[in-house]
């Protein structure tokens, strides 16, 4: 065994001991200084709680609640189950080549830094702007996204609580939405050490949750049953597309909805400790457990669903409600689904800390409007406050298409496109031109790189496809896809911007730490020393 892998089966036998955790803090900082930055943040997020976040921000039981209806509608059963366990082994090869990348260069930075070191360096800086655009705009739709679905969980107890008397208007929705927003500004703003400290809350309430929601569907819907064999080959097309292939494979919209934001990981690295084992390590674990988690949660679903349109014609903002209803009864599905809200509401929290990093880490480089008040350390936490609230903000405007059904279904498909694309391009580069660049870190995937590679690159190509297509086959503008509209809203932007300015100044990461600063310094007083 190499004396570096002794090293990591002892740290994981015996605790570290404070001089450990600074040689480790300062082995961190040297890295950071490697790639550019100067160390901001503290060091406060253990191995543990890094997977804990990268797992909590999936929030497998609130999105599979938010999700249900992609895989009724465009498959039924098979749908829901098919239509989940086939895309998520594809985003498990996305997963394990950003996790190489993120142990080279663990960086908040993330995605954007990985494109600009491995594009050839005549359009490092165009790759760095386009990956750094398609990442801000999908971290902070993805917040709109997951708060308002929050805000409908809870217009969905309020309609089971008053036995449908009282429905929620849009307006009422959008201000329960601009509470949990204003509220999670608020605990997203708390220093390092105790956002570190909920996200273990936030993976324990999550798994709870999932588990109790398995096991009671399996139990309490005994006598009204699915069968076996309807559970696993009952297909039912209920989406208005003659060809019933690509209407199950437009139920792939759930899974590529709930696995996302693992990048996270990534974004965090600046405040965990050996981040460049921890961090990888997080996302593969986090995607491994949702993707097996939501698979178990949607089997036990799909056997609590006898009759898949009766769950079609519910009232309810989120058929997932009525399947609680059917099985546990009033007070059994409040009780659940409170649960459940709590679990969406800590996704959201998770989200926003995660998209406000890389606000940050984007206006450190000078990249964002206004970037001198963006990338702000606050003294009292030392967190990005102002980065938070950057998110908030943003998040409550995007929040005004909610009044639309059809705008916000189409909010969400741009966030998954957003952050997708963000992840396919430093992957299509790490194959390509910067096959030779990459610099391995602790966890490399050696000659299985470019295989994996080619594959996550081809699903991403086919999956942002597919989510530009309206749900069914003879649509209206009431009912169509706004996705492309959003996205082309924000390429344009960052198009025309790059023409008429940004291409004159942008030139990728900046780097903002010298040779005087003290981690470099100390580093050259013990090489000298040595």
């Amino acid at each position: 065994m190499a004396s570096d892998e002794k090293a990591m089966v002892v740290s994981e036998v015996n605790p570290v001991s404070p001089s450990d955790s600074t040689s480790i803090i300062r082995a961190d900082d040297r890295k950071l200084a490697e790639l550019g930055y100067k160390s901001e943040f503290r060091r406060e997020f253990s191995r543990l709680e890094t997977v804990a976040f990268a797992f909590s921000i999936m929030g497998v039981i609130a999105s599979v609640s938010s999700t249900l209806s992609f895989g009724l509608v465009n498959g039924g059963h098979v749908g829901m189950v098919w239509g989940w366990f086939i895309p998520s082994c594809f985003v498990m090869t996305i997963a394990l080549v950003l996790a190489e990348l993120t142990s080279s260069m663990p960086t908040s930075a993330g995605l954007y830094y990985f494109s600009a070191k491995l594009a050839p360096p005549k359009w490092a800086p165009l790759a760095s702007w386009i990956t750094g655009w398609a990442n801000v705009t999908g971290q902070v739709t993805l917040v709109c996204g997951i708060d308002f679905t929050c805000a409908q969980m809870i217009t969905t107890a309020i309609a089971v609580q008053t036995d449908g008397r009282v429905i929620m208007s849009a307006g009422a929705t959008f201000g329960i939405l601009l509470a949990i927003l204003f509220s999670h500004g608020v605990v997203c703003s708390a220093a390092t050490r105790i956002l570190a400290r909920l996200n273990i809350f936030y993976a324990f309430i999550t798994v709870g949750t999932s588990i109790a929601a398995i096991v009671s569907l399996l139990v309490l819907s005994d006598g009204k049953r699915a069968s076996t064999h309807d559970v696993f080959t009952n297909f039912e097309n209920s989406s208005g597309w003659n060809s019933n292939g690509w209407a199950f494979m437009l139920a792939f919209a759930a899974p590529m909805w709930t696995l996302t934001g693992y990048d996270s990981a990534a974004h965090i690295s600046e405040e965990t400790a050996n981040a460049a084992r921890a961090a990888p390590l997080a996302i593969i674990i986090a995607v491994a457990c949702t993707a097996s988690l939501g698979w178990l949660l949607l089997i036990a679903t799909a056997f609590a669903i006898p009759s898949v349109q009766d769950i079609l014609s519910t009232d309810l903002p989120l058929p997932m409600g009525q399947v609680f209803l059917n099985v546990l009864g009033k007070n059994g599905m409040l009780a659940i689904w409170s649960l459940v809200i709590v679990v969406q509401y800590v996704t959201g929290a998770a989200q926003t800390v995660d998209a406000s990093r890389v606000v940050f880490a984007f206006a450190r480089d000078n990249a964002l409007p206004g970037s001198k008040y963006w990338k702000r350390m606050n003294r009292f936490t030392q967190t990005p406050v102002n980065a938070v609230w950057f998110v908030v903000g943003v998040s409550a405007i995007c929040g005004v298409l909610g009044f639309s059904a059809t705008a916000l279904t189409s909010l969400a498909g741009s966030a998954v496109i957003g952050l997708y694309t963000s992840y396919a391009t430093p992957i299509f580069l790490r194959i390509t031109s910067g096959r030779d660049k990459l610099i391995p870190g602790p966890f490399s995937l050696g000659k299985w790189a470019t295989p994996l590679g080619s594959i996550a690159v081809a699903w991403v190509t086919f999956i942002v496809i597919l989510l530009f297509f309206p749900p069914g086959q003879i649509t209206n503008p009431e009912e169509m896809n706004y996705s492309v509209v959003i996205i082309m809203a924000v390429f344009l932007f960052a198009s025309i911007s790059w023409v008429l300015s940004a291409r004159k100044w942008f030139h990728g990461p900046v780097r903002n730490i010298d040779d005087t600063s003290p981690t470099v310094s100390l580093d050259k007083e013990e090489d000298s020393s040595t």
